[in-house]
């Protein structure tokens, strides 16, 4: 490494401390997030971080094992006992790893260093850490040091508590973990105790730039600056800075490190701190984050003596606000896809949606919950697509993923239209919305307009995957969405266009096999097609799971399979198809009653299929048990990825006693609620009451259902009855009636 410059600074610092800074936004009087435990979903494949958060913030401040892997893709792992780095950028339970932004690690001399890709670490014990909603502690065993974090929107506070000791602070620009890799870093000194630079990166998120302003409470008493130079393909690429700050610390002395990022400048990284972090003061930007986050899950208030089921719920409700993140300065510029900076005027700009997932109920839940969000979530999927050329798929921090299939910003925006959310410019949405789904040259669209199904052998230049099954039922919801919307702005034609191509699900349906099935150019059901198995033309699931896929009309699939009493038999033997025993299913396949898998988002709206039967105690049955049985109190309690809040907005709707098994139809199904009592505080200040009368695992069957003292006669509820307030109530039992 290059010592670039060593500078030493003198110990007096000039500290201000405002703590009256930060008001008490919240008039709840209950400390909700000491029911969130964001170790859940830390183990197994939830995929999650613990890591200090406001809802939606840009920052996502959490501690990095140091190793790679799948089971590290949020950068920590539950069973790992290293730490190597405290990072700003996370993401929550997804399937890729990126990000990991501007790295900080507290050290006493001499450190322990490993061999890359661990580098300089600590060990740590899960008997010295803790992590409620907004907070993180852990403490370095090999060095004695405790770290808190907490965060606002945009920045990350961390108070470190040294020993007496000769101590460094490293921030490591330089990192490579799973997907992502520094391109080109850089690291400014601005004064004794400011430092600015910028990361820029490839991953999963293509040409990410991260700008950071970072303040020390403490004057350096000497600073490093090492670079090394980043090579790519054989060529020189960039440099890697890391600078190394050093301190002869007092036992239990505190040094706060507080970090502005920004997605547009250096400048726009400073204008961040100003607004958000400019007083030394942890105490109180904890104390702002616990009400933000108060704030936001105080909107339901869960009535139960069972603290498991409540930090169950609670923290679901926190884990679905995680992502989509605010992507955007405080002065409203950001960085688009099309490489230029854009301003979000009046409006706030998100980015992380990971929208195969979480059309499905986070975006729904969301419309209960958070509809001014949702207005400004709608908005920049639309400005994402005039800059872009088309919807967000998979987007993050001014990048297409690409990941995954469909074009599910689609049903995010209708839903929103549908439902009377916000001052967003409809036109302009619909025609983005049309736009994209007439990308002939992109992921086989123009075949499936032409053909009216994706057929499984032909392959070209824009097919990077085939997945050909999936993709049609995906499509053909996604078409249903925007006729819906056309239908609704008088726009006819248009309407009838996309309602046609709403029916292409049935062009895959095969009445001999009764599955969907993938189908050749010639019209031709692939030979030999078992349903249990896992091919390259289903996305992540088996012929089973992908078979319900046709939310936008339920009727119709029960009419291709003969009837309801046919269409019970089909549900009941999937949840009854037990894999063999020692099968190995890959690694989505999990959560799995039969060939149902919770564990992965093709099943997530099935178990509520059995109210289009006349068995509709059945979803009361597997609801309850997949609420139950699938989601727990401990750091393996997610039994599959959590997707951005996808997860947990499942449990968070289902526990309600309803979901939205077609998103956009404002119709929710009822279900089994999990508590005696939930009042949902919605807009307007109105309150939704939900009341389950006898509520307990064993009385999970509905007796009957009232809306405001009116029996129900049918099994669902609508979102209007919802936002106008007022009253369900379910009586339960144990019996099925």
């Amino acid at each position: 490494m290059k010592h670039l410059s060593i500078i030493c600074v003198g110990l007096l610092l000039i500290a201000v401390s405002e703590s009256s800074c930060v008001k008490n936004g919240s008039n709840q009087n209950v400390d909700y997030t000491k029911f969130v435990n964001p170790f859940i979903g830390t183990d197994f494949t939830g995929n999650t971080y613990p890591g200090a958060q406001v809802p939606f913030g840009m920052v996502q401040l959490s501690p990095d094992n140091g190793l790679p892997g799948w089971d590290r893709i949020a950068g920590y792992f539950y069973p790992d006992s290293t730490i190597a780095g405290f990072s700003h950028t996370h993401l929550s339970g997804t399937g890729a790893g990126d990000f990991y932004d501007i790295s900080f690690m507290p050290v006493t001399l001499p450190y322990s260093e490993a061999e890359p890709p661990l580098g300089i670490h600590s060990k740590f014990s899960h008997e010295n850490e803790k992590a409620y909603a907004g907070y993180y502690q852990v403490f370095l065993d090999d060095y004695n040091i405790n770290v808190e974090l907490t965060a606002t929107e945009r920045c990350g506070i961390q108070r470190y508590t040294f020993p007496k000791a000769e101590s460094a602070i490293f921030l490591n620009l330089s990192k490579a973990m799973n997907w992502d890799r520094t391109q080109d870093s850089y690291i400014e000194i601005v004064d004794s105790v400011t430092l600015k630079g910028y990361r820029f990166s490839d991953g999963w998120a293509r040409n990410q730039k991260v700008f950071f302003y970072t303040k020390f409470s403490k004057p350096f008493e000497s600073l490093v600056l090492d670079t090394t130079l980043i090579m790519e393909d054989g060529e020189p690429s960039g440099t890697g800075y890391i600078a190394k700050v050093y301190y002869n610390t007092d036992d239990n002395e505190q040094i706060l490190v507080r970090t502005a990022i920004s997605g547009v400048s250096m400048e726009g990284a400073e204008r961040n701190f100003v607004a958000e972090a400019v007083y030394d003061d942890f105490d109180s930007y904890l104390s702002k984050a616990k009400n933000l986050w108060n704030e936001a899950l105080g909107k339901v208030e869960v009535v139960s003596n069972d603290t498991d089921e409540k930090t169950i719920f609670y923290t679901a409700l926190y884990h679905s606000m995680l992502a989509p993140t605010i992507y955007g300065d405080v002065n409203g510029d950001y960085y688009g896809p099309d490489g230029n900076v854009h301003k979000a005027d009046g409006w706030t700009n998100y980015s992380t949606f990971s929208l195969w997932d979480t059309y499905r109920a986070a975006h729904p839940l969301f419309t209960i919950l958070q509809p001014r969000r949702v207005n400004d979530m709608v908005k920049s999927l639309v400005a994402f697509s005039r800059q872009n050329g088309r919807l967000p798929v998979w987007n993050m921090y001014g990048s297409e993923t690409d990941m995954m299939i469909g074009y599910h910003s689609v049903p995010v925006i209708v839903d929103a239209y549908l439902k009377g959310i916000g001052n967003f410019d409809s036109e302009t949405a619909l025609e983005e919305c049309v736009k994209t789904a007439n990308l002939d040259d992109y992921r086989q669209i123009g075949l499936y307009k032409r053909m009216g199904y994706i057929p499984y052998d032909v392959v070209d230049k824009y097919n990077t995957e085939n997945w050909s099954l999936s993709k049609t039922l995906e499509y053909a919801f996604d078409d249903y969405c925007i006729a819906e919307m056309a239908d609704r702005m008088g726009k006819k034609e248009l309407a009838e266009e996309f309602y046609q191509r709403a029916m292409n699900y049935r062009n895959v349906f095969n009445e001999a096999s009764s599955f969907m099935q993938p189908k050749d150019s010639r019209g031709k059901f692939i030979p030999d097609f078992k349903p249990e198995e896992y091919t390259p033309h289903i996305t992540e699931s088996n012929g089973w799971q992908y078979l319900w896929s046709v939310q936008h009309d339920i009727n119709g699939l029960v009419e291709l399979m003969g009837g309801k009493k046919r269409f019970e038999e089909k549900l009941d033997s999937m949840f009854t198809l037990t894999p063999k025993e020692n099968e190995e299913l890959p690694i989505f396949s999990t959560g799995m009653i039969g060939q149902y898998a919770h564990g992965n988002e093709p099943s997530h709206h099935v178990a509520y299929l059995y109210n289009y039967t006349d068995s509709p105690w059945k979803t009361q049955k597997y609801v309850a048990e997949i609420m139950h049985e699938l989601y727990k109190n401990n750091p393996s309690g997610l039994c599959g990825n959590e997707d951005c809040g996808q997860m947990s907005a499942w449990y968070v709707l289902s526990a309600m006693g309803f979901y939205p098994v077609n998103p956009v139809s404002g119709v929710y199904e009822t279900g089994t609620p999990m508590f005696p009592q939930m009042k949902l505080r919605i807009a307007d200040n109105k309150e939704f009451t939900i009341v389950a009368k006898n509520a307990g695992r064993s009385n999970c069957f509905v007796k009957s259902v009232k809306l405001n003292g009116k029996v129900l006669d049918s099994a669902f509820i609508r979102h209007d009855d919802i936002m106008k307030g007022g009253v369900l109530e379910f009586e339960m039992t144990d019996t099925v009636e």
